[in-house]
């Protein structure tokens, strides 16, 4: 019986152990990176663990609730809201927040993200409601601006930032939709001719530019033609006129030559004068229309002209 007893006390012992080990356990709490534990003792607030290790007191404290410091993204059905000009329209909204105090989120409001869905709701019809139809649908980031500042400021009392948000979805009615189909086909039309008119007249303006070039270029070049044609035309008759001066001048050396051949020989100054008259003649070879001859030779040329008449006779 005393071992029996024994093996019961020592059994008792290990579960009592067991137990006192669990309890211990339970108490020893690690607080992860980007969370926070709130903790109350005996129903009311005690303290906010951080993180790393934490050991609460056994039965009387207990962690009221798991914050997550995280930035959270919570995305909210399309809201039916009405805009300055009566049109009803659904808005679907995206919101991303941060806890800032886990204490405040705790205990400031029953459901935070029922709040935030529901200021955000109510939010985003009073804004809605002061811009009309085009407004709403061209000033997305003004009214993302405008509505994280109110929430921001709504929600600061429940340990809660709002750091953005933004209108995921514009759903305006269905012929609301049609009639913005239709301008904005037509608005399409409108530039697709404009762009054409545009093209047009530039081709337009290229051609006549290409034609006036043309013209350009091709007075330019009747012009050098021209003037080509004019300085051949000029270089020809330079030739020809040096050519027959060279002629005329190796005439009149040969002429030259020829007297002072016949004067070395002793002729007189009749056959001198003669042989000049001669050289006059052939230096006019025909072309002349006028011949001044030297006084010298004028009697001469008279004596041989009578001669010639009485020879005829």
């Amino acid at each position: 019986m005393n071992g029996f007893g024994f093996l019961m006390g020592f059994t008792g012992f290990i579960i009592l152990m067991i137990i006192l080990l669990i309890i211990l356990s339970s108490c020893v709490k690690i607080v992860p990176q980007a969370q926070a534990m709130v903790v109350e003792r005996l129903g009311a607030y005690r303290e906010t663990w951080s993180v790393g290790l934490h050991v609460k007191a056994p039965f009387i404290d207990r962690v009221a609730k798991r914050v997550i410091l995280k930035e959270q993204v919570v995305d909210f059905a399309p809201q039916p809201v009405i805009t300055k000009d009566n049109v009803t329209m659904r808005i679907d909204t995206v919101v991303f927040f941060q806890i800032t105090d886990p204490k405040l989120f705790t205990y400031g409001v029953e459901n935070p993200i029922m709040a935030i869905e529901n200021l955000t709701a109510t939010t985003l019809r009073n804004i809605i409601g002061d811009l009309e139809l085009d407004q709403t649908l061209t000033s997305r980031e003004t009214i993302n601006t405008k509505m994280r500042a109110s929430l921001d400021v709504a929600t600061d009392p429940w340990g809660i930032k709002v750091n953005r948000v933004e209108l995921k979805n514009i759903i305006p009615p269905a012929a609301i939709q049609d009639a913005m189909e239709k301008q904005m086909k037509a608005e399409r039309e409108r530039r697709e001719a404009i762009l054409r008119a545009e093209g047009e007249k530039k081709s337009t303006i290229l051609v006549a530019e290409g034609k006036k070039e043309s013209v350009i270029l091709d007075a330019e070049a009747d012009k050098q033609s021209a003037i080509l044609r004019a300085e051949a035309e000029k270089e020809k008759r330079i030739k020809e006129a040096e050519g027959q001066a060279e002629a005329i001048l190796k005439i009149q050396q040969a002429t030259a030559e020829g007297i002072r051949y016949i004067k070395e020989a002793g002729a007189d100054d009749a056959v001198l004068q003669l042989k000049g008259l001669e050289a006059f003649a052939k230096a006019a070879d025909g072309k002349a229309t006028k011949i001044i001859i030297p006084s010298e030779l004028q009697g001469l040329a008279g004596l041989v002209t009578s001669v010639k008449e009485l020879a005829k006779d």
